[in-house]
């Protein structure tokens, strides 16, 4: 969206009060996610009160979901698109603001992003993401996506080469790839490329040094995949798979397609072929049956396979999933119970990997300054994903916007590490 508006002759403001046109994409995955979504854009119409000229446009997932309710609870904004209606938004706003126009566009086929999509570059030069694909073609009980975002729909392999090749060119060194499901690139395409092949075809652009995949399917780690991350440098050895719970039954209600020991064999597959590699997970707590015993086993599993990053979710009923059918959720108080142990034991797991490091060298991306203070610098391992993971707080040396450099970890923090960048020359 920012970079057809750009393109269109729009330029970015970081000030919503210097703004004429404010802007909200909003995702409908759970209830909080909607409810922050509405918050938002109330918030922001309390700016156009003070200014009726500005304009407030409501974007993304909670359109395509509650497009109509939206409409008529929410007066204050001025339109409202869809998740596949976006590529009109330049010439919606460019129409004459009449009486009784018309103010929610839901209705367009599919989008397929296709070709290589204007852009505005939203995040430090030397990181971009690249979405591989749009859609999703797993039927999780819990999970509304699907019907808001279409089927699977992978882009061409050319496109996404192309992309990454002008990111590179502009500077980004740093390349994440994304999807509902990046594992299950060209699965929609009979006999078309997979992500193995995608992912070497993006290995051998000159510029880009580090290559990350986010959001996998734990049922879709195959050997080509690990045996193409261990032969490619630039691919990292990091894998973000949401196994969403370890007891048979409740994967079986949720609709994953994998049991309880696929999760233990893939995990064991990827640390003989990748014995370096980090790994990240989500799992969901409350899901409807969700017994003591079953969150025991789940965290029996957290116990075995040590996840490097795990997040914790609590179960959002949501309208129109099949999960509806499976009876009432944990309570939920009880499911914050359960969502607090094993955010304990997870606690416990990156202590212990952490504290390990200190007094190690390793290297470390350098982002830029930190927020919290001008006198940090914060950067990565590669076993750190930017916003999701924690990171390393460089206390001195001279650091490099955007380059990897050798730092000493000197303190464990919870989920962060304190370091000091070796200067060159320097020993020990």
């Amino acid at each position: 969206m920012l970079g057809r508006l750009t393109q269109a002759g729009w330029q970015v403001t970081g000030e919503p009060e210097a703004a004429d046109l404010l802007l909200v994409n909003t995702c409908a995955f759970i209830e909080p996610a909607c409810k922050e979504a509405v918050d938002t854009i109330l918030d922001l119409a309390r700016l156009k009160e003070a200014d009726p000229d500005k304009r407030l446009v409501v974007a993304g997932c909670l359109v395509q979901r509650y497009g109509e309710d939206l409409a008529k609870d929410l007066p204050e904004v001025d339109l409202f698109v869809g998740v596949h209606d976006f590529p009109a938004l330049p010439e919606l706003l460019a129409r004459p603001a009449a009486e009784g126009a018309l103010r929610l566009f839901q209705g367009a086929a599919p989008y397929a992003y296709g070709a290589p999509e204007p852009r505005y570059a939203a995040t430090p030069p030397h990181l971009a993401y690249l979405k591989i694909a749009e859609g999703c073609g797993h039927r999780c009980t819990f999970c509304i996506i699907p019907k808001l975002r279409g089927p699977l729909r992978s882009r061409p392999l050319s496109t996404l080469v192309a992309e990454a090749e002008s990111l590179a060119a502009a500077g980004v060194k740093e390349l994440i790839l994304v999807a509902q499901d990046t594992t299950a690139y060209g699965t929609d395409r009979a006999g078309g490329p997979g992500i193995a092949k995608l992912l070497r075809e993006l290995a051998r652009l000159d510029g880009l040094e580090w290559l990350r995949l986010l959001y996998g399917h734990p049922a879709r780690i195959t050997p080509e995949l690990l045996e193409t991350m261990a032969a490619q440098p630039k691919i990292l050895p990091y894998l973000d798979l949401p196994i969403q719970h370890g007891h048979e039954e409740v994967l079986r209600r949720m609709g994953r397609g994998y049991t309880r020991q696929d999760i233990l064999d893939t995990v064991r597959l990827i640390r003989e072929v990748l014995p370096a590699a980090t790994l990240r997970t989500t799992v969901m707590l409350g899901f409807p049956g969700e017994t003591e015993a079953q969150v025991e086993a789940l965290a029996d599993l957290m116990e075995e396979v040590r996840f490097d990053h795990l997040g914790v979710f609590l179960y959002s009923p949501e309208a129109g999933t099949a999960a509806e059918r499976l009876g009432p959720a944990v309570p939920r108080r009880e499911a914050r119970r359960r969502a607090r142990l094993l955010k304990a034991l997870q606690a416990k797991i990156v202590k212990a990997r952490l504290k390990a490091l200190v007094g190690t060298v390793q290297l470390v991306r350098v982002d830029g300054v930190s927020p919290e203070s001008d006198y940090l610098l914060t950067g990565r391992l590669a076993g750190q994903a930017p916003d999701i993971d924690g990171q390393v707080y460089i206390t001195a040396g001279t650091g490099r916007i955007g380059e990897v450099q050798a730092v000493r970890l000197t303190r464990a923090l919870p989920y962060d590490l304190l370091g000091e960048i070796v200067e060159e020359g320097e020993t020990g």
